[in-house]
């Protein structure tokens, strides 16, 4: 049996339909239920449902032997795991944005940034040999520019839409972000008859829908 993590709400949606491409039988993850470890009929394919940030920590662990969640989760938490696809999904980028002239008001203040991405924050400004005081916020960052709590904000942005609302603008992107297949480094040789198959058959359906 493969024990694979999915991160709740849109992303595990769009990986559900991925999986039944592949032929699995997810019948049993669509029913509307308050379960948390689900196991499709055949046995082969057992699920569990965490919050994105939670995924690589399963896998890691060996509680799960796969996940799926996205690359800057992948970033933020740095766990010892092993990125076997990139799934296309959830495309956006991680970014710095703010008012366009945010960066040039501090004088010799370190910039103030808010984000729930507090590791990557921490790493970019480091390579870039700037000195920040990290906010960290757990939902509507951009609200940080917008009451001056902060200078500027580190997040994910798709459209851009809630930024352009509120005034703010994409400063600098860091990397684009889409979710990826994880696996734990030692169920890849211990279930690797189980686990590369598998992973053919998600390539070859997301090769497909290109």
């Amino acid at each position: 049996m493969i024990t694979a993590a999915l991160a709740k709400g849109r992303l595990a949606d769009q990986t559900i339909e991925i999986l039944e491409a592949c032929g699995v039988d997810c019948a049993v993850l669509t029913e509307k239920t308050r379960k948390l470890v689900l196991t499709e009929p055949s046995g082969a394919l057992r699920f569990i449902f965490v919050k994105p940030a939670d995924v690589p920590v399963y896998v890691e662990n060996g509680i799960a032997d796969v996940g799926v969640c996205g690359s800057d989760t992948i970033l933020e938490e740095d766990r010892k795991i092993y990125e076997l696809l990139d799934l296309g999904l959830g495309k956006c980028r991680l970014c710095i944005a703010g008012y366009p002239d945010s960066e040039k008001k501090r004088g010799g203040a370190a910039l103030r940034v808010a984000t729930k991405y507090e590791n990557i924050t921490r790493e970019y400004y480091h390579n870039k040999g700037e000195n920040v005081e990290i906010i960290k916020l757990n939902g509507s960052v951009e609200l940080g520019p917008v009451m001056g709590l902060s200078d500027v904000i580190l997040d994910i942005v798709e459209s851009g839409g809630t930024l352009r609302e509120n005034g703010l603008t994409v400063l600098h992107e860091i990397c684009p972000v889409s979710a990826r297949l994880v696996v734990n480094k030692v169920s890849l040789k211990t279930k690797s008859d189980e686990i590369k198959p598998l992973a053919e058959k998600i390539k070859r359906v997301i090769e497909n829908t290109k």
